[in-house]
């Protein structure tokens, strides 16, 4: 028999490096499986991860597509620190956009200067909306918040689609489930006009600051992790339980429709079917791989970036199925996991209990 054991004291240097490993296995599995499909392995991984590196472009599509992972990634990491499971950035992503975006479609025609502001502002206010319905739920009925922030995904999938199929699908669309045409003011402005890369990119950085100093010098980050740790203790400091699931959703939430907005506002500039490519979900990944830490959060968000730019790049070049990129994330979280798994706990092997034998005696 076997057991996985609790380590006393899990070395914090292989709790950094835990997602260099993560990455070594990813890459040398990806290459099996590359062979396995017939395609030459170190090609292959050269198209993936270092052909979209090649030109400017290619770096201008790594800013946009981190931008939005590093959104979604700062709030998720708040609540994952407290042991708040939130899976539905994806849904609160989508919220965010449909509010912010709804004040574009409204305003058609009227905007101004006050425009891009209230659509930010009530893009990041409908993310909020949809992270307080499962804190609510949470904290009123206790019903587990991975089930309901997931199952939250798909109600706002199909309000978006109600939308733009119904009242706020564009008359001149030629039948496409889609919105208006977002006017330019707006639409985050560009930075340069050979890119995508838009304003937004300043806002993601003023927010990683934001929570740097937050994660480091608040209170507020020790009383979460206290709470998710020892939920007792927690409550014997004087620590409440339901803030901090209050606090740690609506923040997420907000930080996911923020994301949201900057996306339909940025590179999208209208609201249609595919907002997202799994941004809500892949942010889990991101969170976790940079150690909940805002610093690493931003080179895991950049990593997962290339992973989507690579999986464009090799369905385009080898004719391989976009999913490849779904792979890589799902084989980067699982040895991830598995690494963290043996870091903080020890293998050991239980010899089998055998029963005594009893010795007949003779009278």
């Amino acid at each position: 028999m076997h057991l996985l054991q609790p380590r006393e004291y899990p070395s914090r240097l292989m709790k950094w490096l835990s997602p260099v490993l993560a990455i070594v296995f990813t890459l040398l599995v990806g290459m099996i499986l590359f062979r396995f499909l017939g395609y030459a392995p170190l090609k292959t991984l050269y198209i993936f991860f270092i052909e979209p590196l090649t030109t400017m472009y290619g770096w201008s599509e790594l800013v946009v597509k981190a931008s939005p992972l590093i959104l979604i990634a700062l709030g998720l990491s708040i609540g994952f620190r407290a042991k708040l499971f939130n899976i539905g950035a994806e849904g609160q992503l989508t919220m965010g956009a449909i509010f912010g975006g709804g004040v574009a479609i409204l305003c058609y025609g009227h905007e101004g200067a006050w425009t891009l502001p209230l659509m930010l502002m009530m893009g990041a206010l409908g993310g909020a909306v949809w992270g307080a319905i499962p804190a609510l739920l949470k904290t009123a009925f206790n019903a587990e918040e991975t089930l309901t922030t997931l199952m939250l995904n798909y109600v706002a999938g199909f309000i978006l689609l109600y939308l733009i199929n119904g009242p706020w699908r564009d008359p001149n669309g030629m039948n496409f489930p889609q919105s208006v045409m977002f006017s330019d003011q707006s639409l985050l402005p560009l930075i340069t006009e050979t890119t995508r890369i838009n304003a937004s990119v300043f806002l993601t950085l003023l927010l990683v600051i934001v929570f740097w100093i937050f994660v480091k010098k608040s209170m507020q980050v020790f009383q979460l992790e206290v709470s998710g740790q020892a939920a007792a203790a927690a409550q014997y400091a004087g620590f409440s339980a339901k803030k901090t699931v209050w606090f740690s959703l609506i923040l997420s939430g907000l930080m996911a429709g923020l994301a949201g907005i900057c996306e339909v506002a940025g590179p999208i500039g209208q609201l249609n079917p595919n907002l997202s490519p799994g941004y809500g979900y892949a942010a889990i990944i991101v969170a976790y791989l940079g150690r909940l830490n805002p610093i690493g959060i931003v080179l895991s968000a950049f990593l997962m970036a290339l992973i989507y730019l690579g999986g464009e790049m090799a369905q385009m070049q080898l004719q391989l199925p976009v999913a490849i990129a779904g792979v890589f994330q799902g084989l980067l979280l699982m040895f991830l996991l598995a690494a963290d798994a043996f870091i903080e706990n020890k293998y050991r092997f239980l010899k089998k209990k055998t029963k005594p034998t009893v010795l007949a005696t003779q009278g």
